[in-house]
């Protein structure tokens, strides 16, 4: 069965992967990059490869979204699955269902620090960023291969996707603030690895060791010292593909106030008014 890792681009989804690989797929909890092929993304294009689809059409993979996790899921086996995905149907064409869906956790982030990493990873000017986040029909794919969108992921707005994931009732969800991960990190990632312990009825008691080398080896200056001595191999290239784009940016130092004018705070406010209300951002 499926366990799935959600949430919306840039808030938080990375470092919980890092957390969970640390703590589930090695022996003594510390991370290393390579933990991370643990936990793959979905859709993804290798999950189609047996379909007859069109590369060429955007949408064209939705059509085997189930049928592609049923094939993931033949062997019963417990699996973490990344995803941007919205949590919905295209064409009728629902991403998941309860059959192949053990669980999940999503990440919600502050939209208005989602924005600022936003500018970073796609190299928008903030109302480019806004306009990504607003934008109901959005969809992300591999930029740099050109006519093949067997990578697509529908995303839609920043709202719609929170809503997709938080108000559903097909399967348990756990849902986590990005703040609360970053100011709380070892009580809230106990709190993870014990609601996924108890999603698959797993008889293993809580290792705090490991938790505590977790935690330790994926801050975000560690995180940020390997993606610089080492690379990582989540970075994207720049669209001029001469480098790629720090993965690791600004962290703790992501804060919007600091980055925008009264006046754009004030806008932002009054756009996301009543999810900041709802998730006590404001």
């Amino acid at each position: 069965m499926i366990f799935w890792i959600a949430s919306y681009p840039k808030s938080g989804n990375t470092w919980l992967r890092s957390l969970l690989s640390s703590y589930y797929y090695s022996k003594d909890g510390f991370f290393n990059q390579s933990l991370l092929e643990n936990i793959g993304q979905f859709p993804e294009k290798r999950h189609f490869v047996n379909f007859n689809y069109n590369p060429k059409v955007i949408i064209d993979t939705s059509r085997y979204w189930i049928s592609a996790q049923e094939k993931i899921n033949m062997d019963k086996k417990l699996k973490f699955f990344k995803t941007h995905n919205v949590l919905g149907s295209i064409n009728s064409n629902n991403f998941t269902n309860s059959k192949n869906s053990v669980g999940g956790i999503y990440v919600v982030r502050d939209p208005r620090n989602v924005l600022t990493s936003i500018q970073n990873h796609y190299e928008f000017d903030k109302d480019e960023a806004l306009k990504f986040m607003l934008d109901e029909k959005k969809f992300i794919h591999d930029l740099h291969v050109q006519n093949d969108y067997s990578n697509f992921q529908f995303i839609s707005s920043w709202e719609k996707h929170y809503q997709s994931w938080t108000q559903q009732q097909n399967f348990p969800i756990k849902i986590i603030k990005y703040e609360d991960l970053n100011n709380k990190t070892y009580k809230t990632f106990k709190e993870i690895v014990q609601f996924v312990d108890n999603i698959i009825n797993s008889t293993k008691k809580f290792d705090a060791l490991k938790a505590k080398n977790a935690v330790q080896s994926t801050t975000f200056s560690k995180m940020k010292q390997i993606e610089k001595t080492d690379g990582f191999f989540e970075s994207v290239f720049s669209k001029k593909k001469t480098k790629k784009i720090p993965f690791f940016h600004l962290g703790p130092q992501n804060d919007w106030k600091k980055l925008f004018s009264k006046d754009y705070q004030k806008k932002l406010n009054l756009i996301f008014k009543k999810n900041l209300i709802e998730l006590n951002y404001i």
